[in-house]
């Protein structure tokens, strides 16, 4: 009974030595070993033996990139004021050993090595640069915590200015200059808007100008070559009818009246042929004018005295009724002349 107890005690104890021997280390992960308090080797991923009781994990490692996000802190600028900036650190283990051994809490070392270089960085500059300049600020952080760290066996894969936070009052003026500054844009936005509507406006008024000028010039020139083929043919059936000057004289005299029949005539001068035209139509009509009857030649007898006299109360009364006609054409002439006269 003993010895069985015995062999369960020394099987129990065989298990938990081969237990305590084998470690098994995931991926991305790193554990240190050290040997009686001392470094001794960092085991990599997959099964690891370790000699029991003699070596024991000192320090637990993630191999993956990591992020960091750090209180905000307050910095001075070169203009006196005071911002709170709060940034977002990338790293990444690559020397575990280093990590342990090198620095005692490398996430407050790095933590304070920002500070310090912001503090150092943004006392160079104004608030308006460092609001615009988050960029470049990055770069000199990467670069200042790259060289520090690399020491203790991390690599700063990347900074990140997460926010910028001026004092309130700053923050009210900033806000009044960006509406200001809005205001002002919508202001030179509305007056180039009306600047370009009066620009097509009058470029609108002005084609319309145009080509209203042009339709007028159109139509008068229609009208001007109507006349002209009016007065041509005029004047091409008056020479085909071989008007005498008694007919001119008369159409002349129809047309005085038609001078005066503007809405701007106040004054109007009596052309000085006007007697003349009237001296001619007055003659046109005369007995003595070529209007009255042919006289027959002397070749041609009459046939006796009483057919003679018979014929003379009949050329009177021919003689009569042509003269007057000319009184009457006398009469209208005289009618149209005065009208001329008193239009």
């Amino acid at each position: 009974m003993g010895i069985d107890i015995l062999f369960i005690v020394i099987a129990v104890l065989a298990v938990l030595a081969v237990v305590s021997t084998v470690r098994i280390v995931p991926q991305a992960r790193a554990y240190n070993i050290e040997r009686f308090g001392r470094y001794q080797r960092t085991l990599n991923p997959g099964l690891n033996f370790i000699i029991p009781v003699v070596d024991r994990v000192n320090t637990r490692y993630d191999l993956r990139e990591q992020v960091f996000s750090s209180k905000p802190q307050p910095v001075i600028t070169e203009d006196n004021l005071v911002v709170n900036i709060d940034t977002v650190l990338y790293y990444q283990i690559t020397e575990p050993r280093a990590a342990a051994y090198e620095v005692a809490n490398y996430l407050a070392a790095i933590d304070q090595l920002t500070v310090t270089t912001l503090r150092n960085v943004i006392g160079g500059m104004d608030l308006e640069r460092t609001l615009t300049s988050r960029e470049e600020i990055n770069s000199m952080l990467r670069g200042v915590l790259d060289d520090a760290t690399g020491k203790w066996g991390i690599r700063v894969n990347r900074v990140e200015i997460k926010a910028i936070d001026p004092p309130p009052s700053i923050k009210e003026a900033m806000e009044k200059q960006m509406r200001a500054e809005r205001d002002k844009r919508a202001v030179v936005l509305h007056a180039e808007g009306e600047r370009q509507q009066r620009i097509l406006t009058a470029e609108g008024a002005r084609q319309q100008a145009i080509l209203e000028a042009q339709g007028d010039q159109q139509a008068r020139i229609l009208r001007a070559d109507g006349e002209a083929q009016a007065v041509e043919r005029v004047f091409q059936a008056v020479h085909a009818n071989n008007a005498d000057s008694k007919v001119l004289a008369y159409k002349y005299l129809e047309t005085l009246p038609h001078l005066a029949n503007g809405e701007g005539n106040t004054f109007w001068v009596i052309p000085g042929e006007l007697s003349q035209a009237v001296q001619n139509v007055s003659k046109a009509f005369s007995p003595d004018s070529g209007f009255a009857a042919p006289t027959g030649s002397g070749q041609e007898a009459p046939e006796s005295e009483e057919h003679a006299g018979a014929e003379a109360p009949a050329q009177l009364t021919a003689g009569q009724h042509r003269d007057s006609s000319a009184a009457e054409a006398a009469d209208h002439a005289a009618e149209i002349a005065a009208e001329a006269v008193a239009g």
